[in-house]
């Protein structure tokens, strides 16, 4: 019986050497230097399968120099077809102020009495006043305010990849960037629509010309974790109804 609890315990220590050892391999030293490694065998380059155009059928003849199908001397460098990157550029500067208040009330009162009816009022019992038979009155008023005050300020670039090419032309893009420091990630994330023609030049696009566009900035790891509220108190703000 008292077994689990002992085998728990003991891996429960395990995990919280093996936690610290990172932290005492350049205790009183400087930190270890990864010894020099195959690049193909690192955790962040495993094999990578990306979206794919389908494979075009070159048409030569013979003693010619130009491919038959060429429709320019320049080629163009603008992403067009599944598998290509596109750089977007992310410049948000935006603030927005919102108040809204509201007063509502209301009163109303009703009142009955009969000091003749046919003669029936002597038939009352003493204690019934027929000038105050009902007397009835309520009273109600809310009061509500609120307030928006937000300001964002995001500049950055990210790569994004050419994922469908829809009947019309317009093409479907995402992407995602992430850059770890310390112990802290960073995280972005881009999806959306967009059209040939809004590629720049130099191969990039804004963010405002991104439809139904998906933008997530935010991150994860020790200063995220100190931030958020623990589950057990998350789990508690669902369910208490008070």
């Amino acid at each position: 019986m008292h077994a689990l609890p002992r085998r728990i315990g003991c891996l429960a220590a395990l995990l919280a050497l093996s936690a610290c050892a990172e932290r005492l391999d350049h205790l009183g030293r400087a930190p270890s230097i990864t010894p020099i490694q195959d690049p193909a065998y690192q955790d962040e380059a495993v094999r990578v399968s990306m979206p794919m155009p389908f494979p075009d059928v070159e048409v030569r003849q013979p003693a010619s120099l130009w491919q038959a199908d060429a429709r320019g001397f320049l080629r163009d460098l603008r992403a067009k077809t599944v598998g290509d990157i596109v750089t977007v550029t992310i410049n948000m500067s935006e603030q927005a102020q919102i108040r809204n208040q509201t007063s509502r009330s209301r009163g109303s009162a009703e009142s009955l009495s009969t000091p003749s009816l046919f003669g029936l009022e002597t038939f009352l019992p003493d204690r019934v006043d027929p000038d105050a038979l009902v007397d009835i009155g309520s009273n109600s008023s809310a009061t509500g305010a609120g307030s928006v005050n937000r300001q964002e300020n995001i500049q950055m670039q990210v790569a994004a990849v050419v994922t469908q090419v829809l009947p019309n032309g317009n093409m479907v893009i995402a992407g995602r960037q992430e850059m770890r420091v310390n112990y802290e990630l960073r995280e972005l994330r881009i999806a959306g629509v967009i059209r040939p023609e809004d590629i720049t030049t130099r191969n990039t696009i804004s963010y405002e010309k991104i439809a139904e566009a998906r933008i997530a900035y935010g991150g994860r790891g020790q200063i995220m974790d100190v931030q958020q509220p623990r589950i057990g108190q998350q789990v508690l703000d669902v369910i208490l109804p008070f």
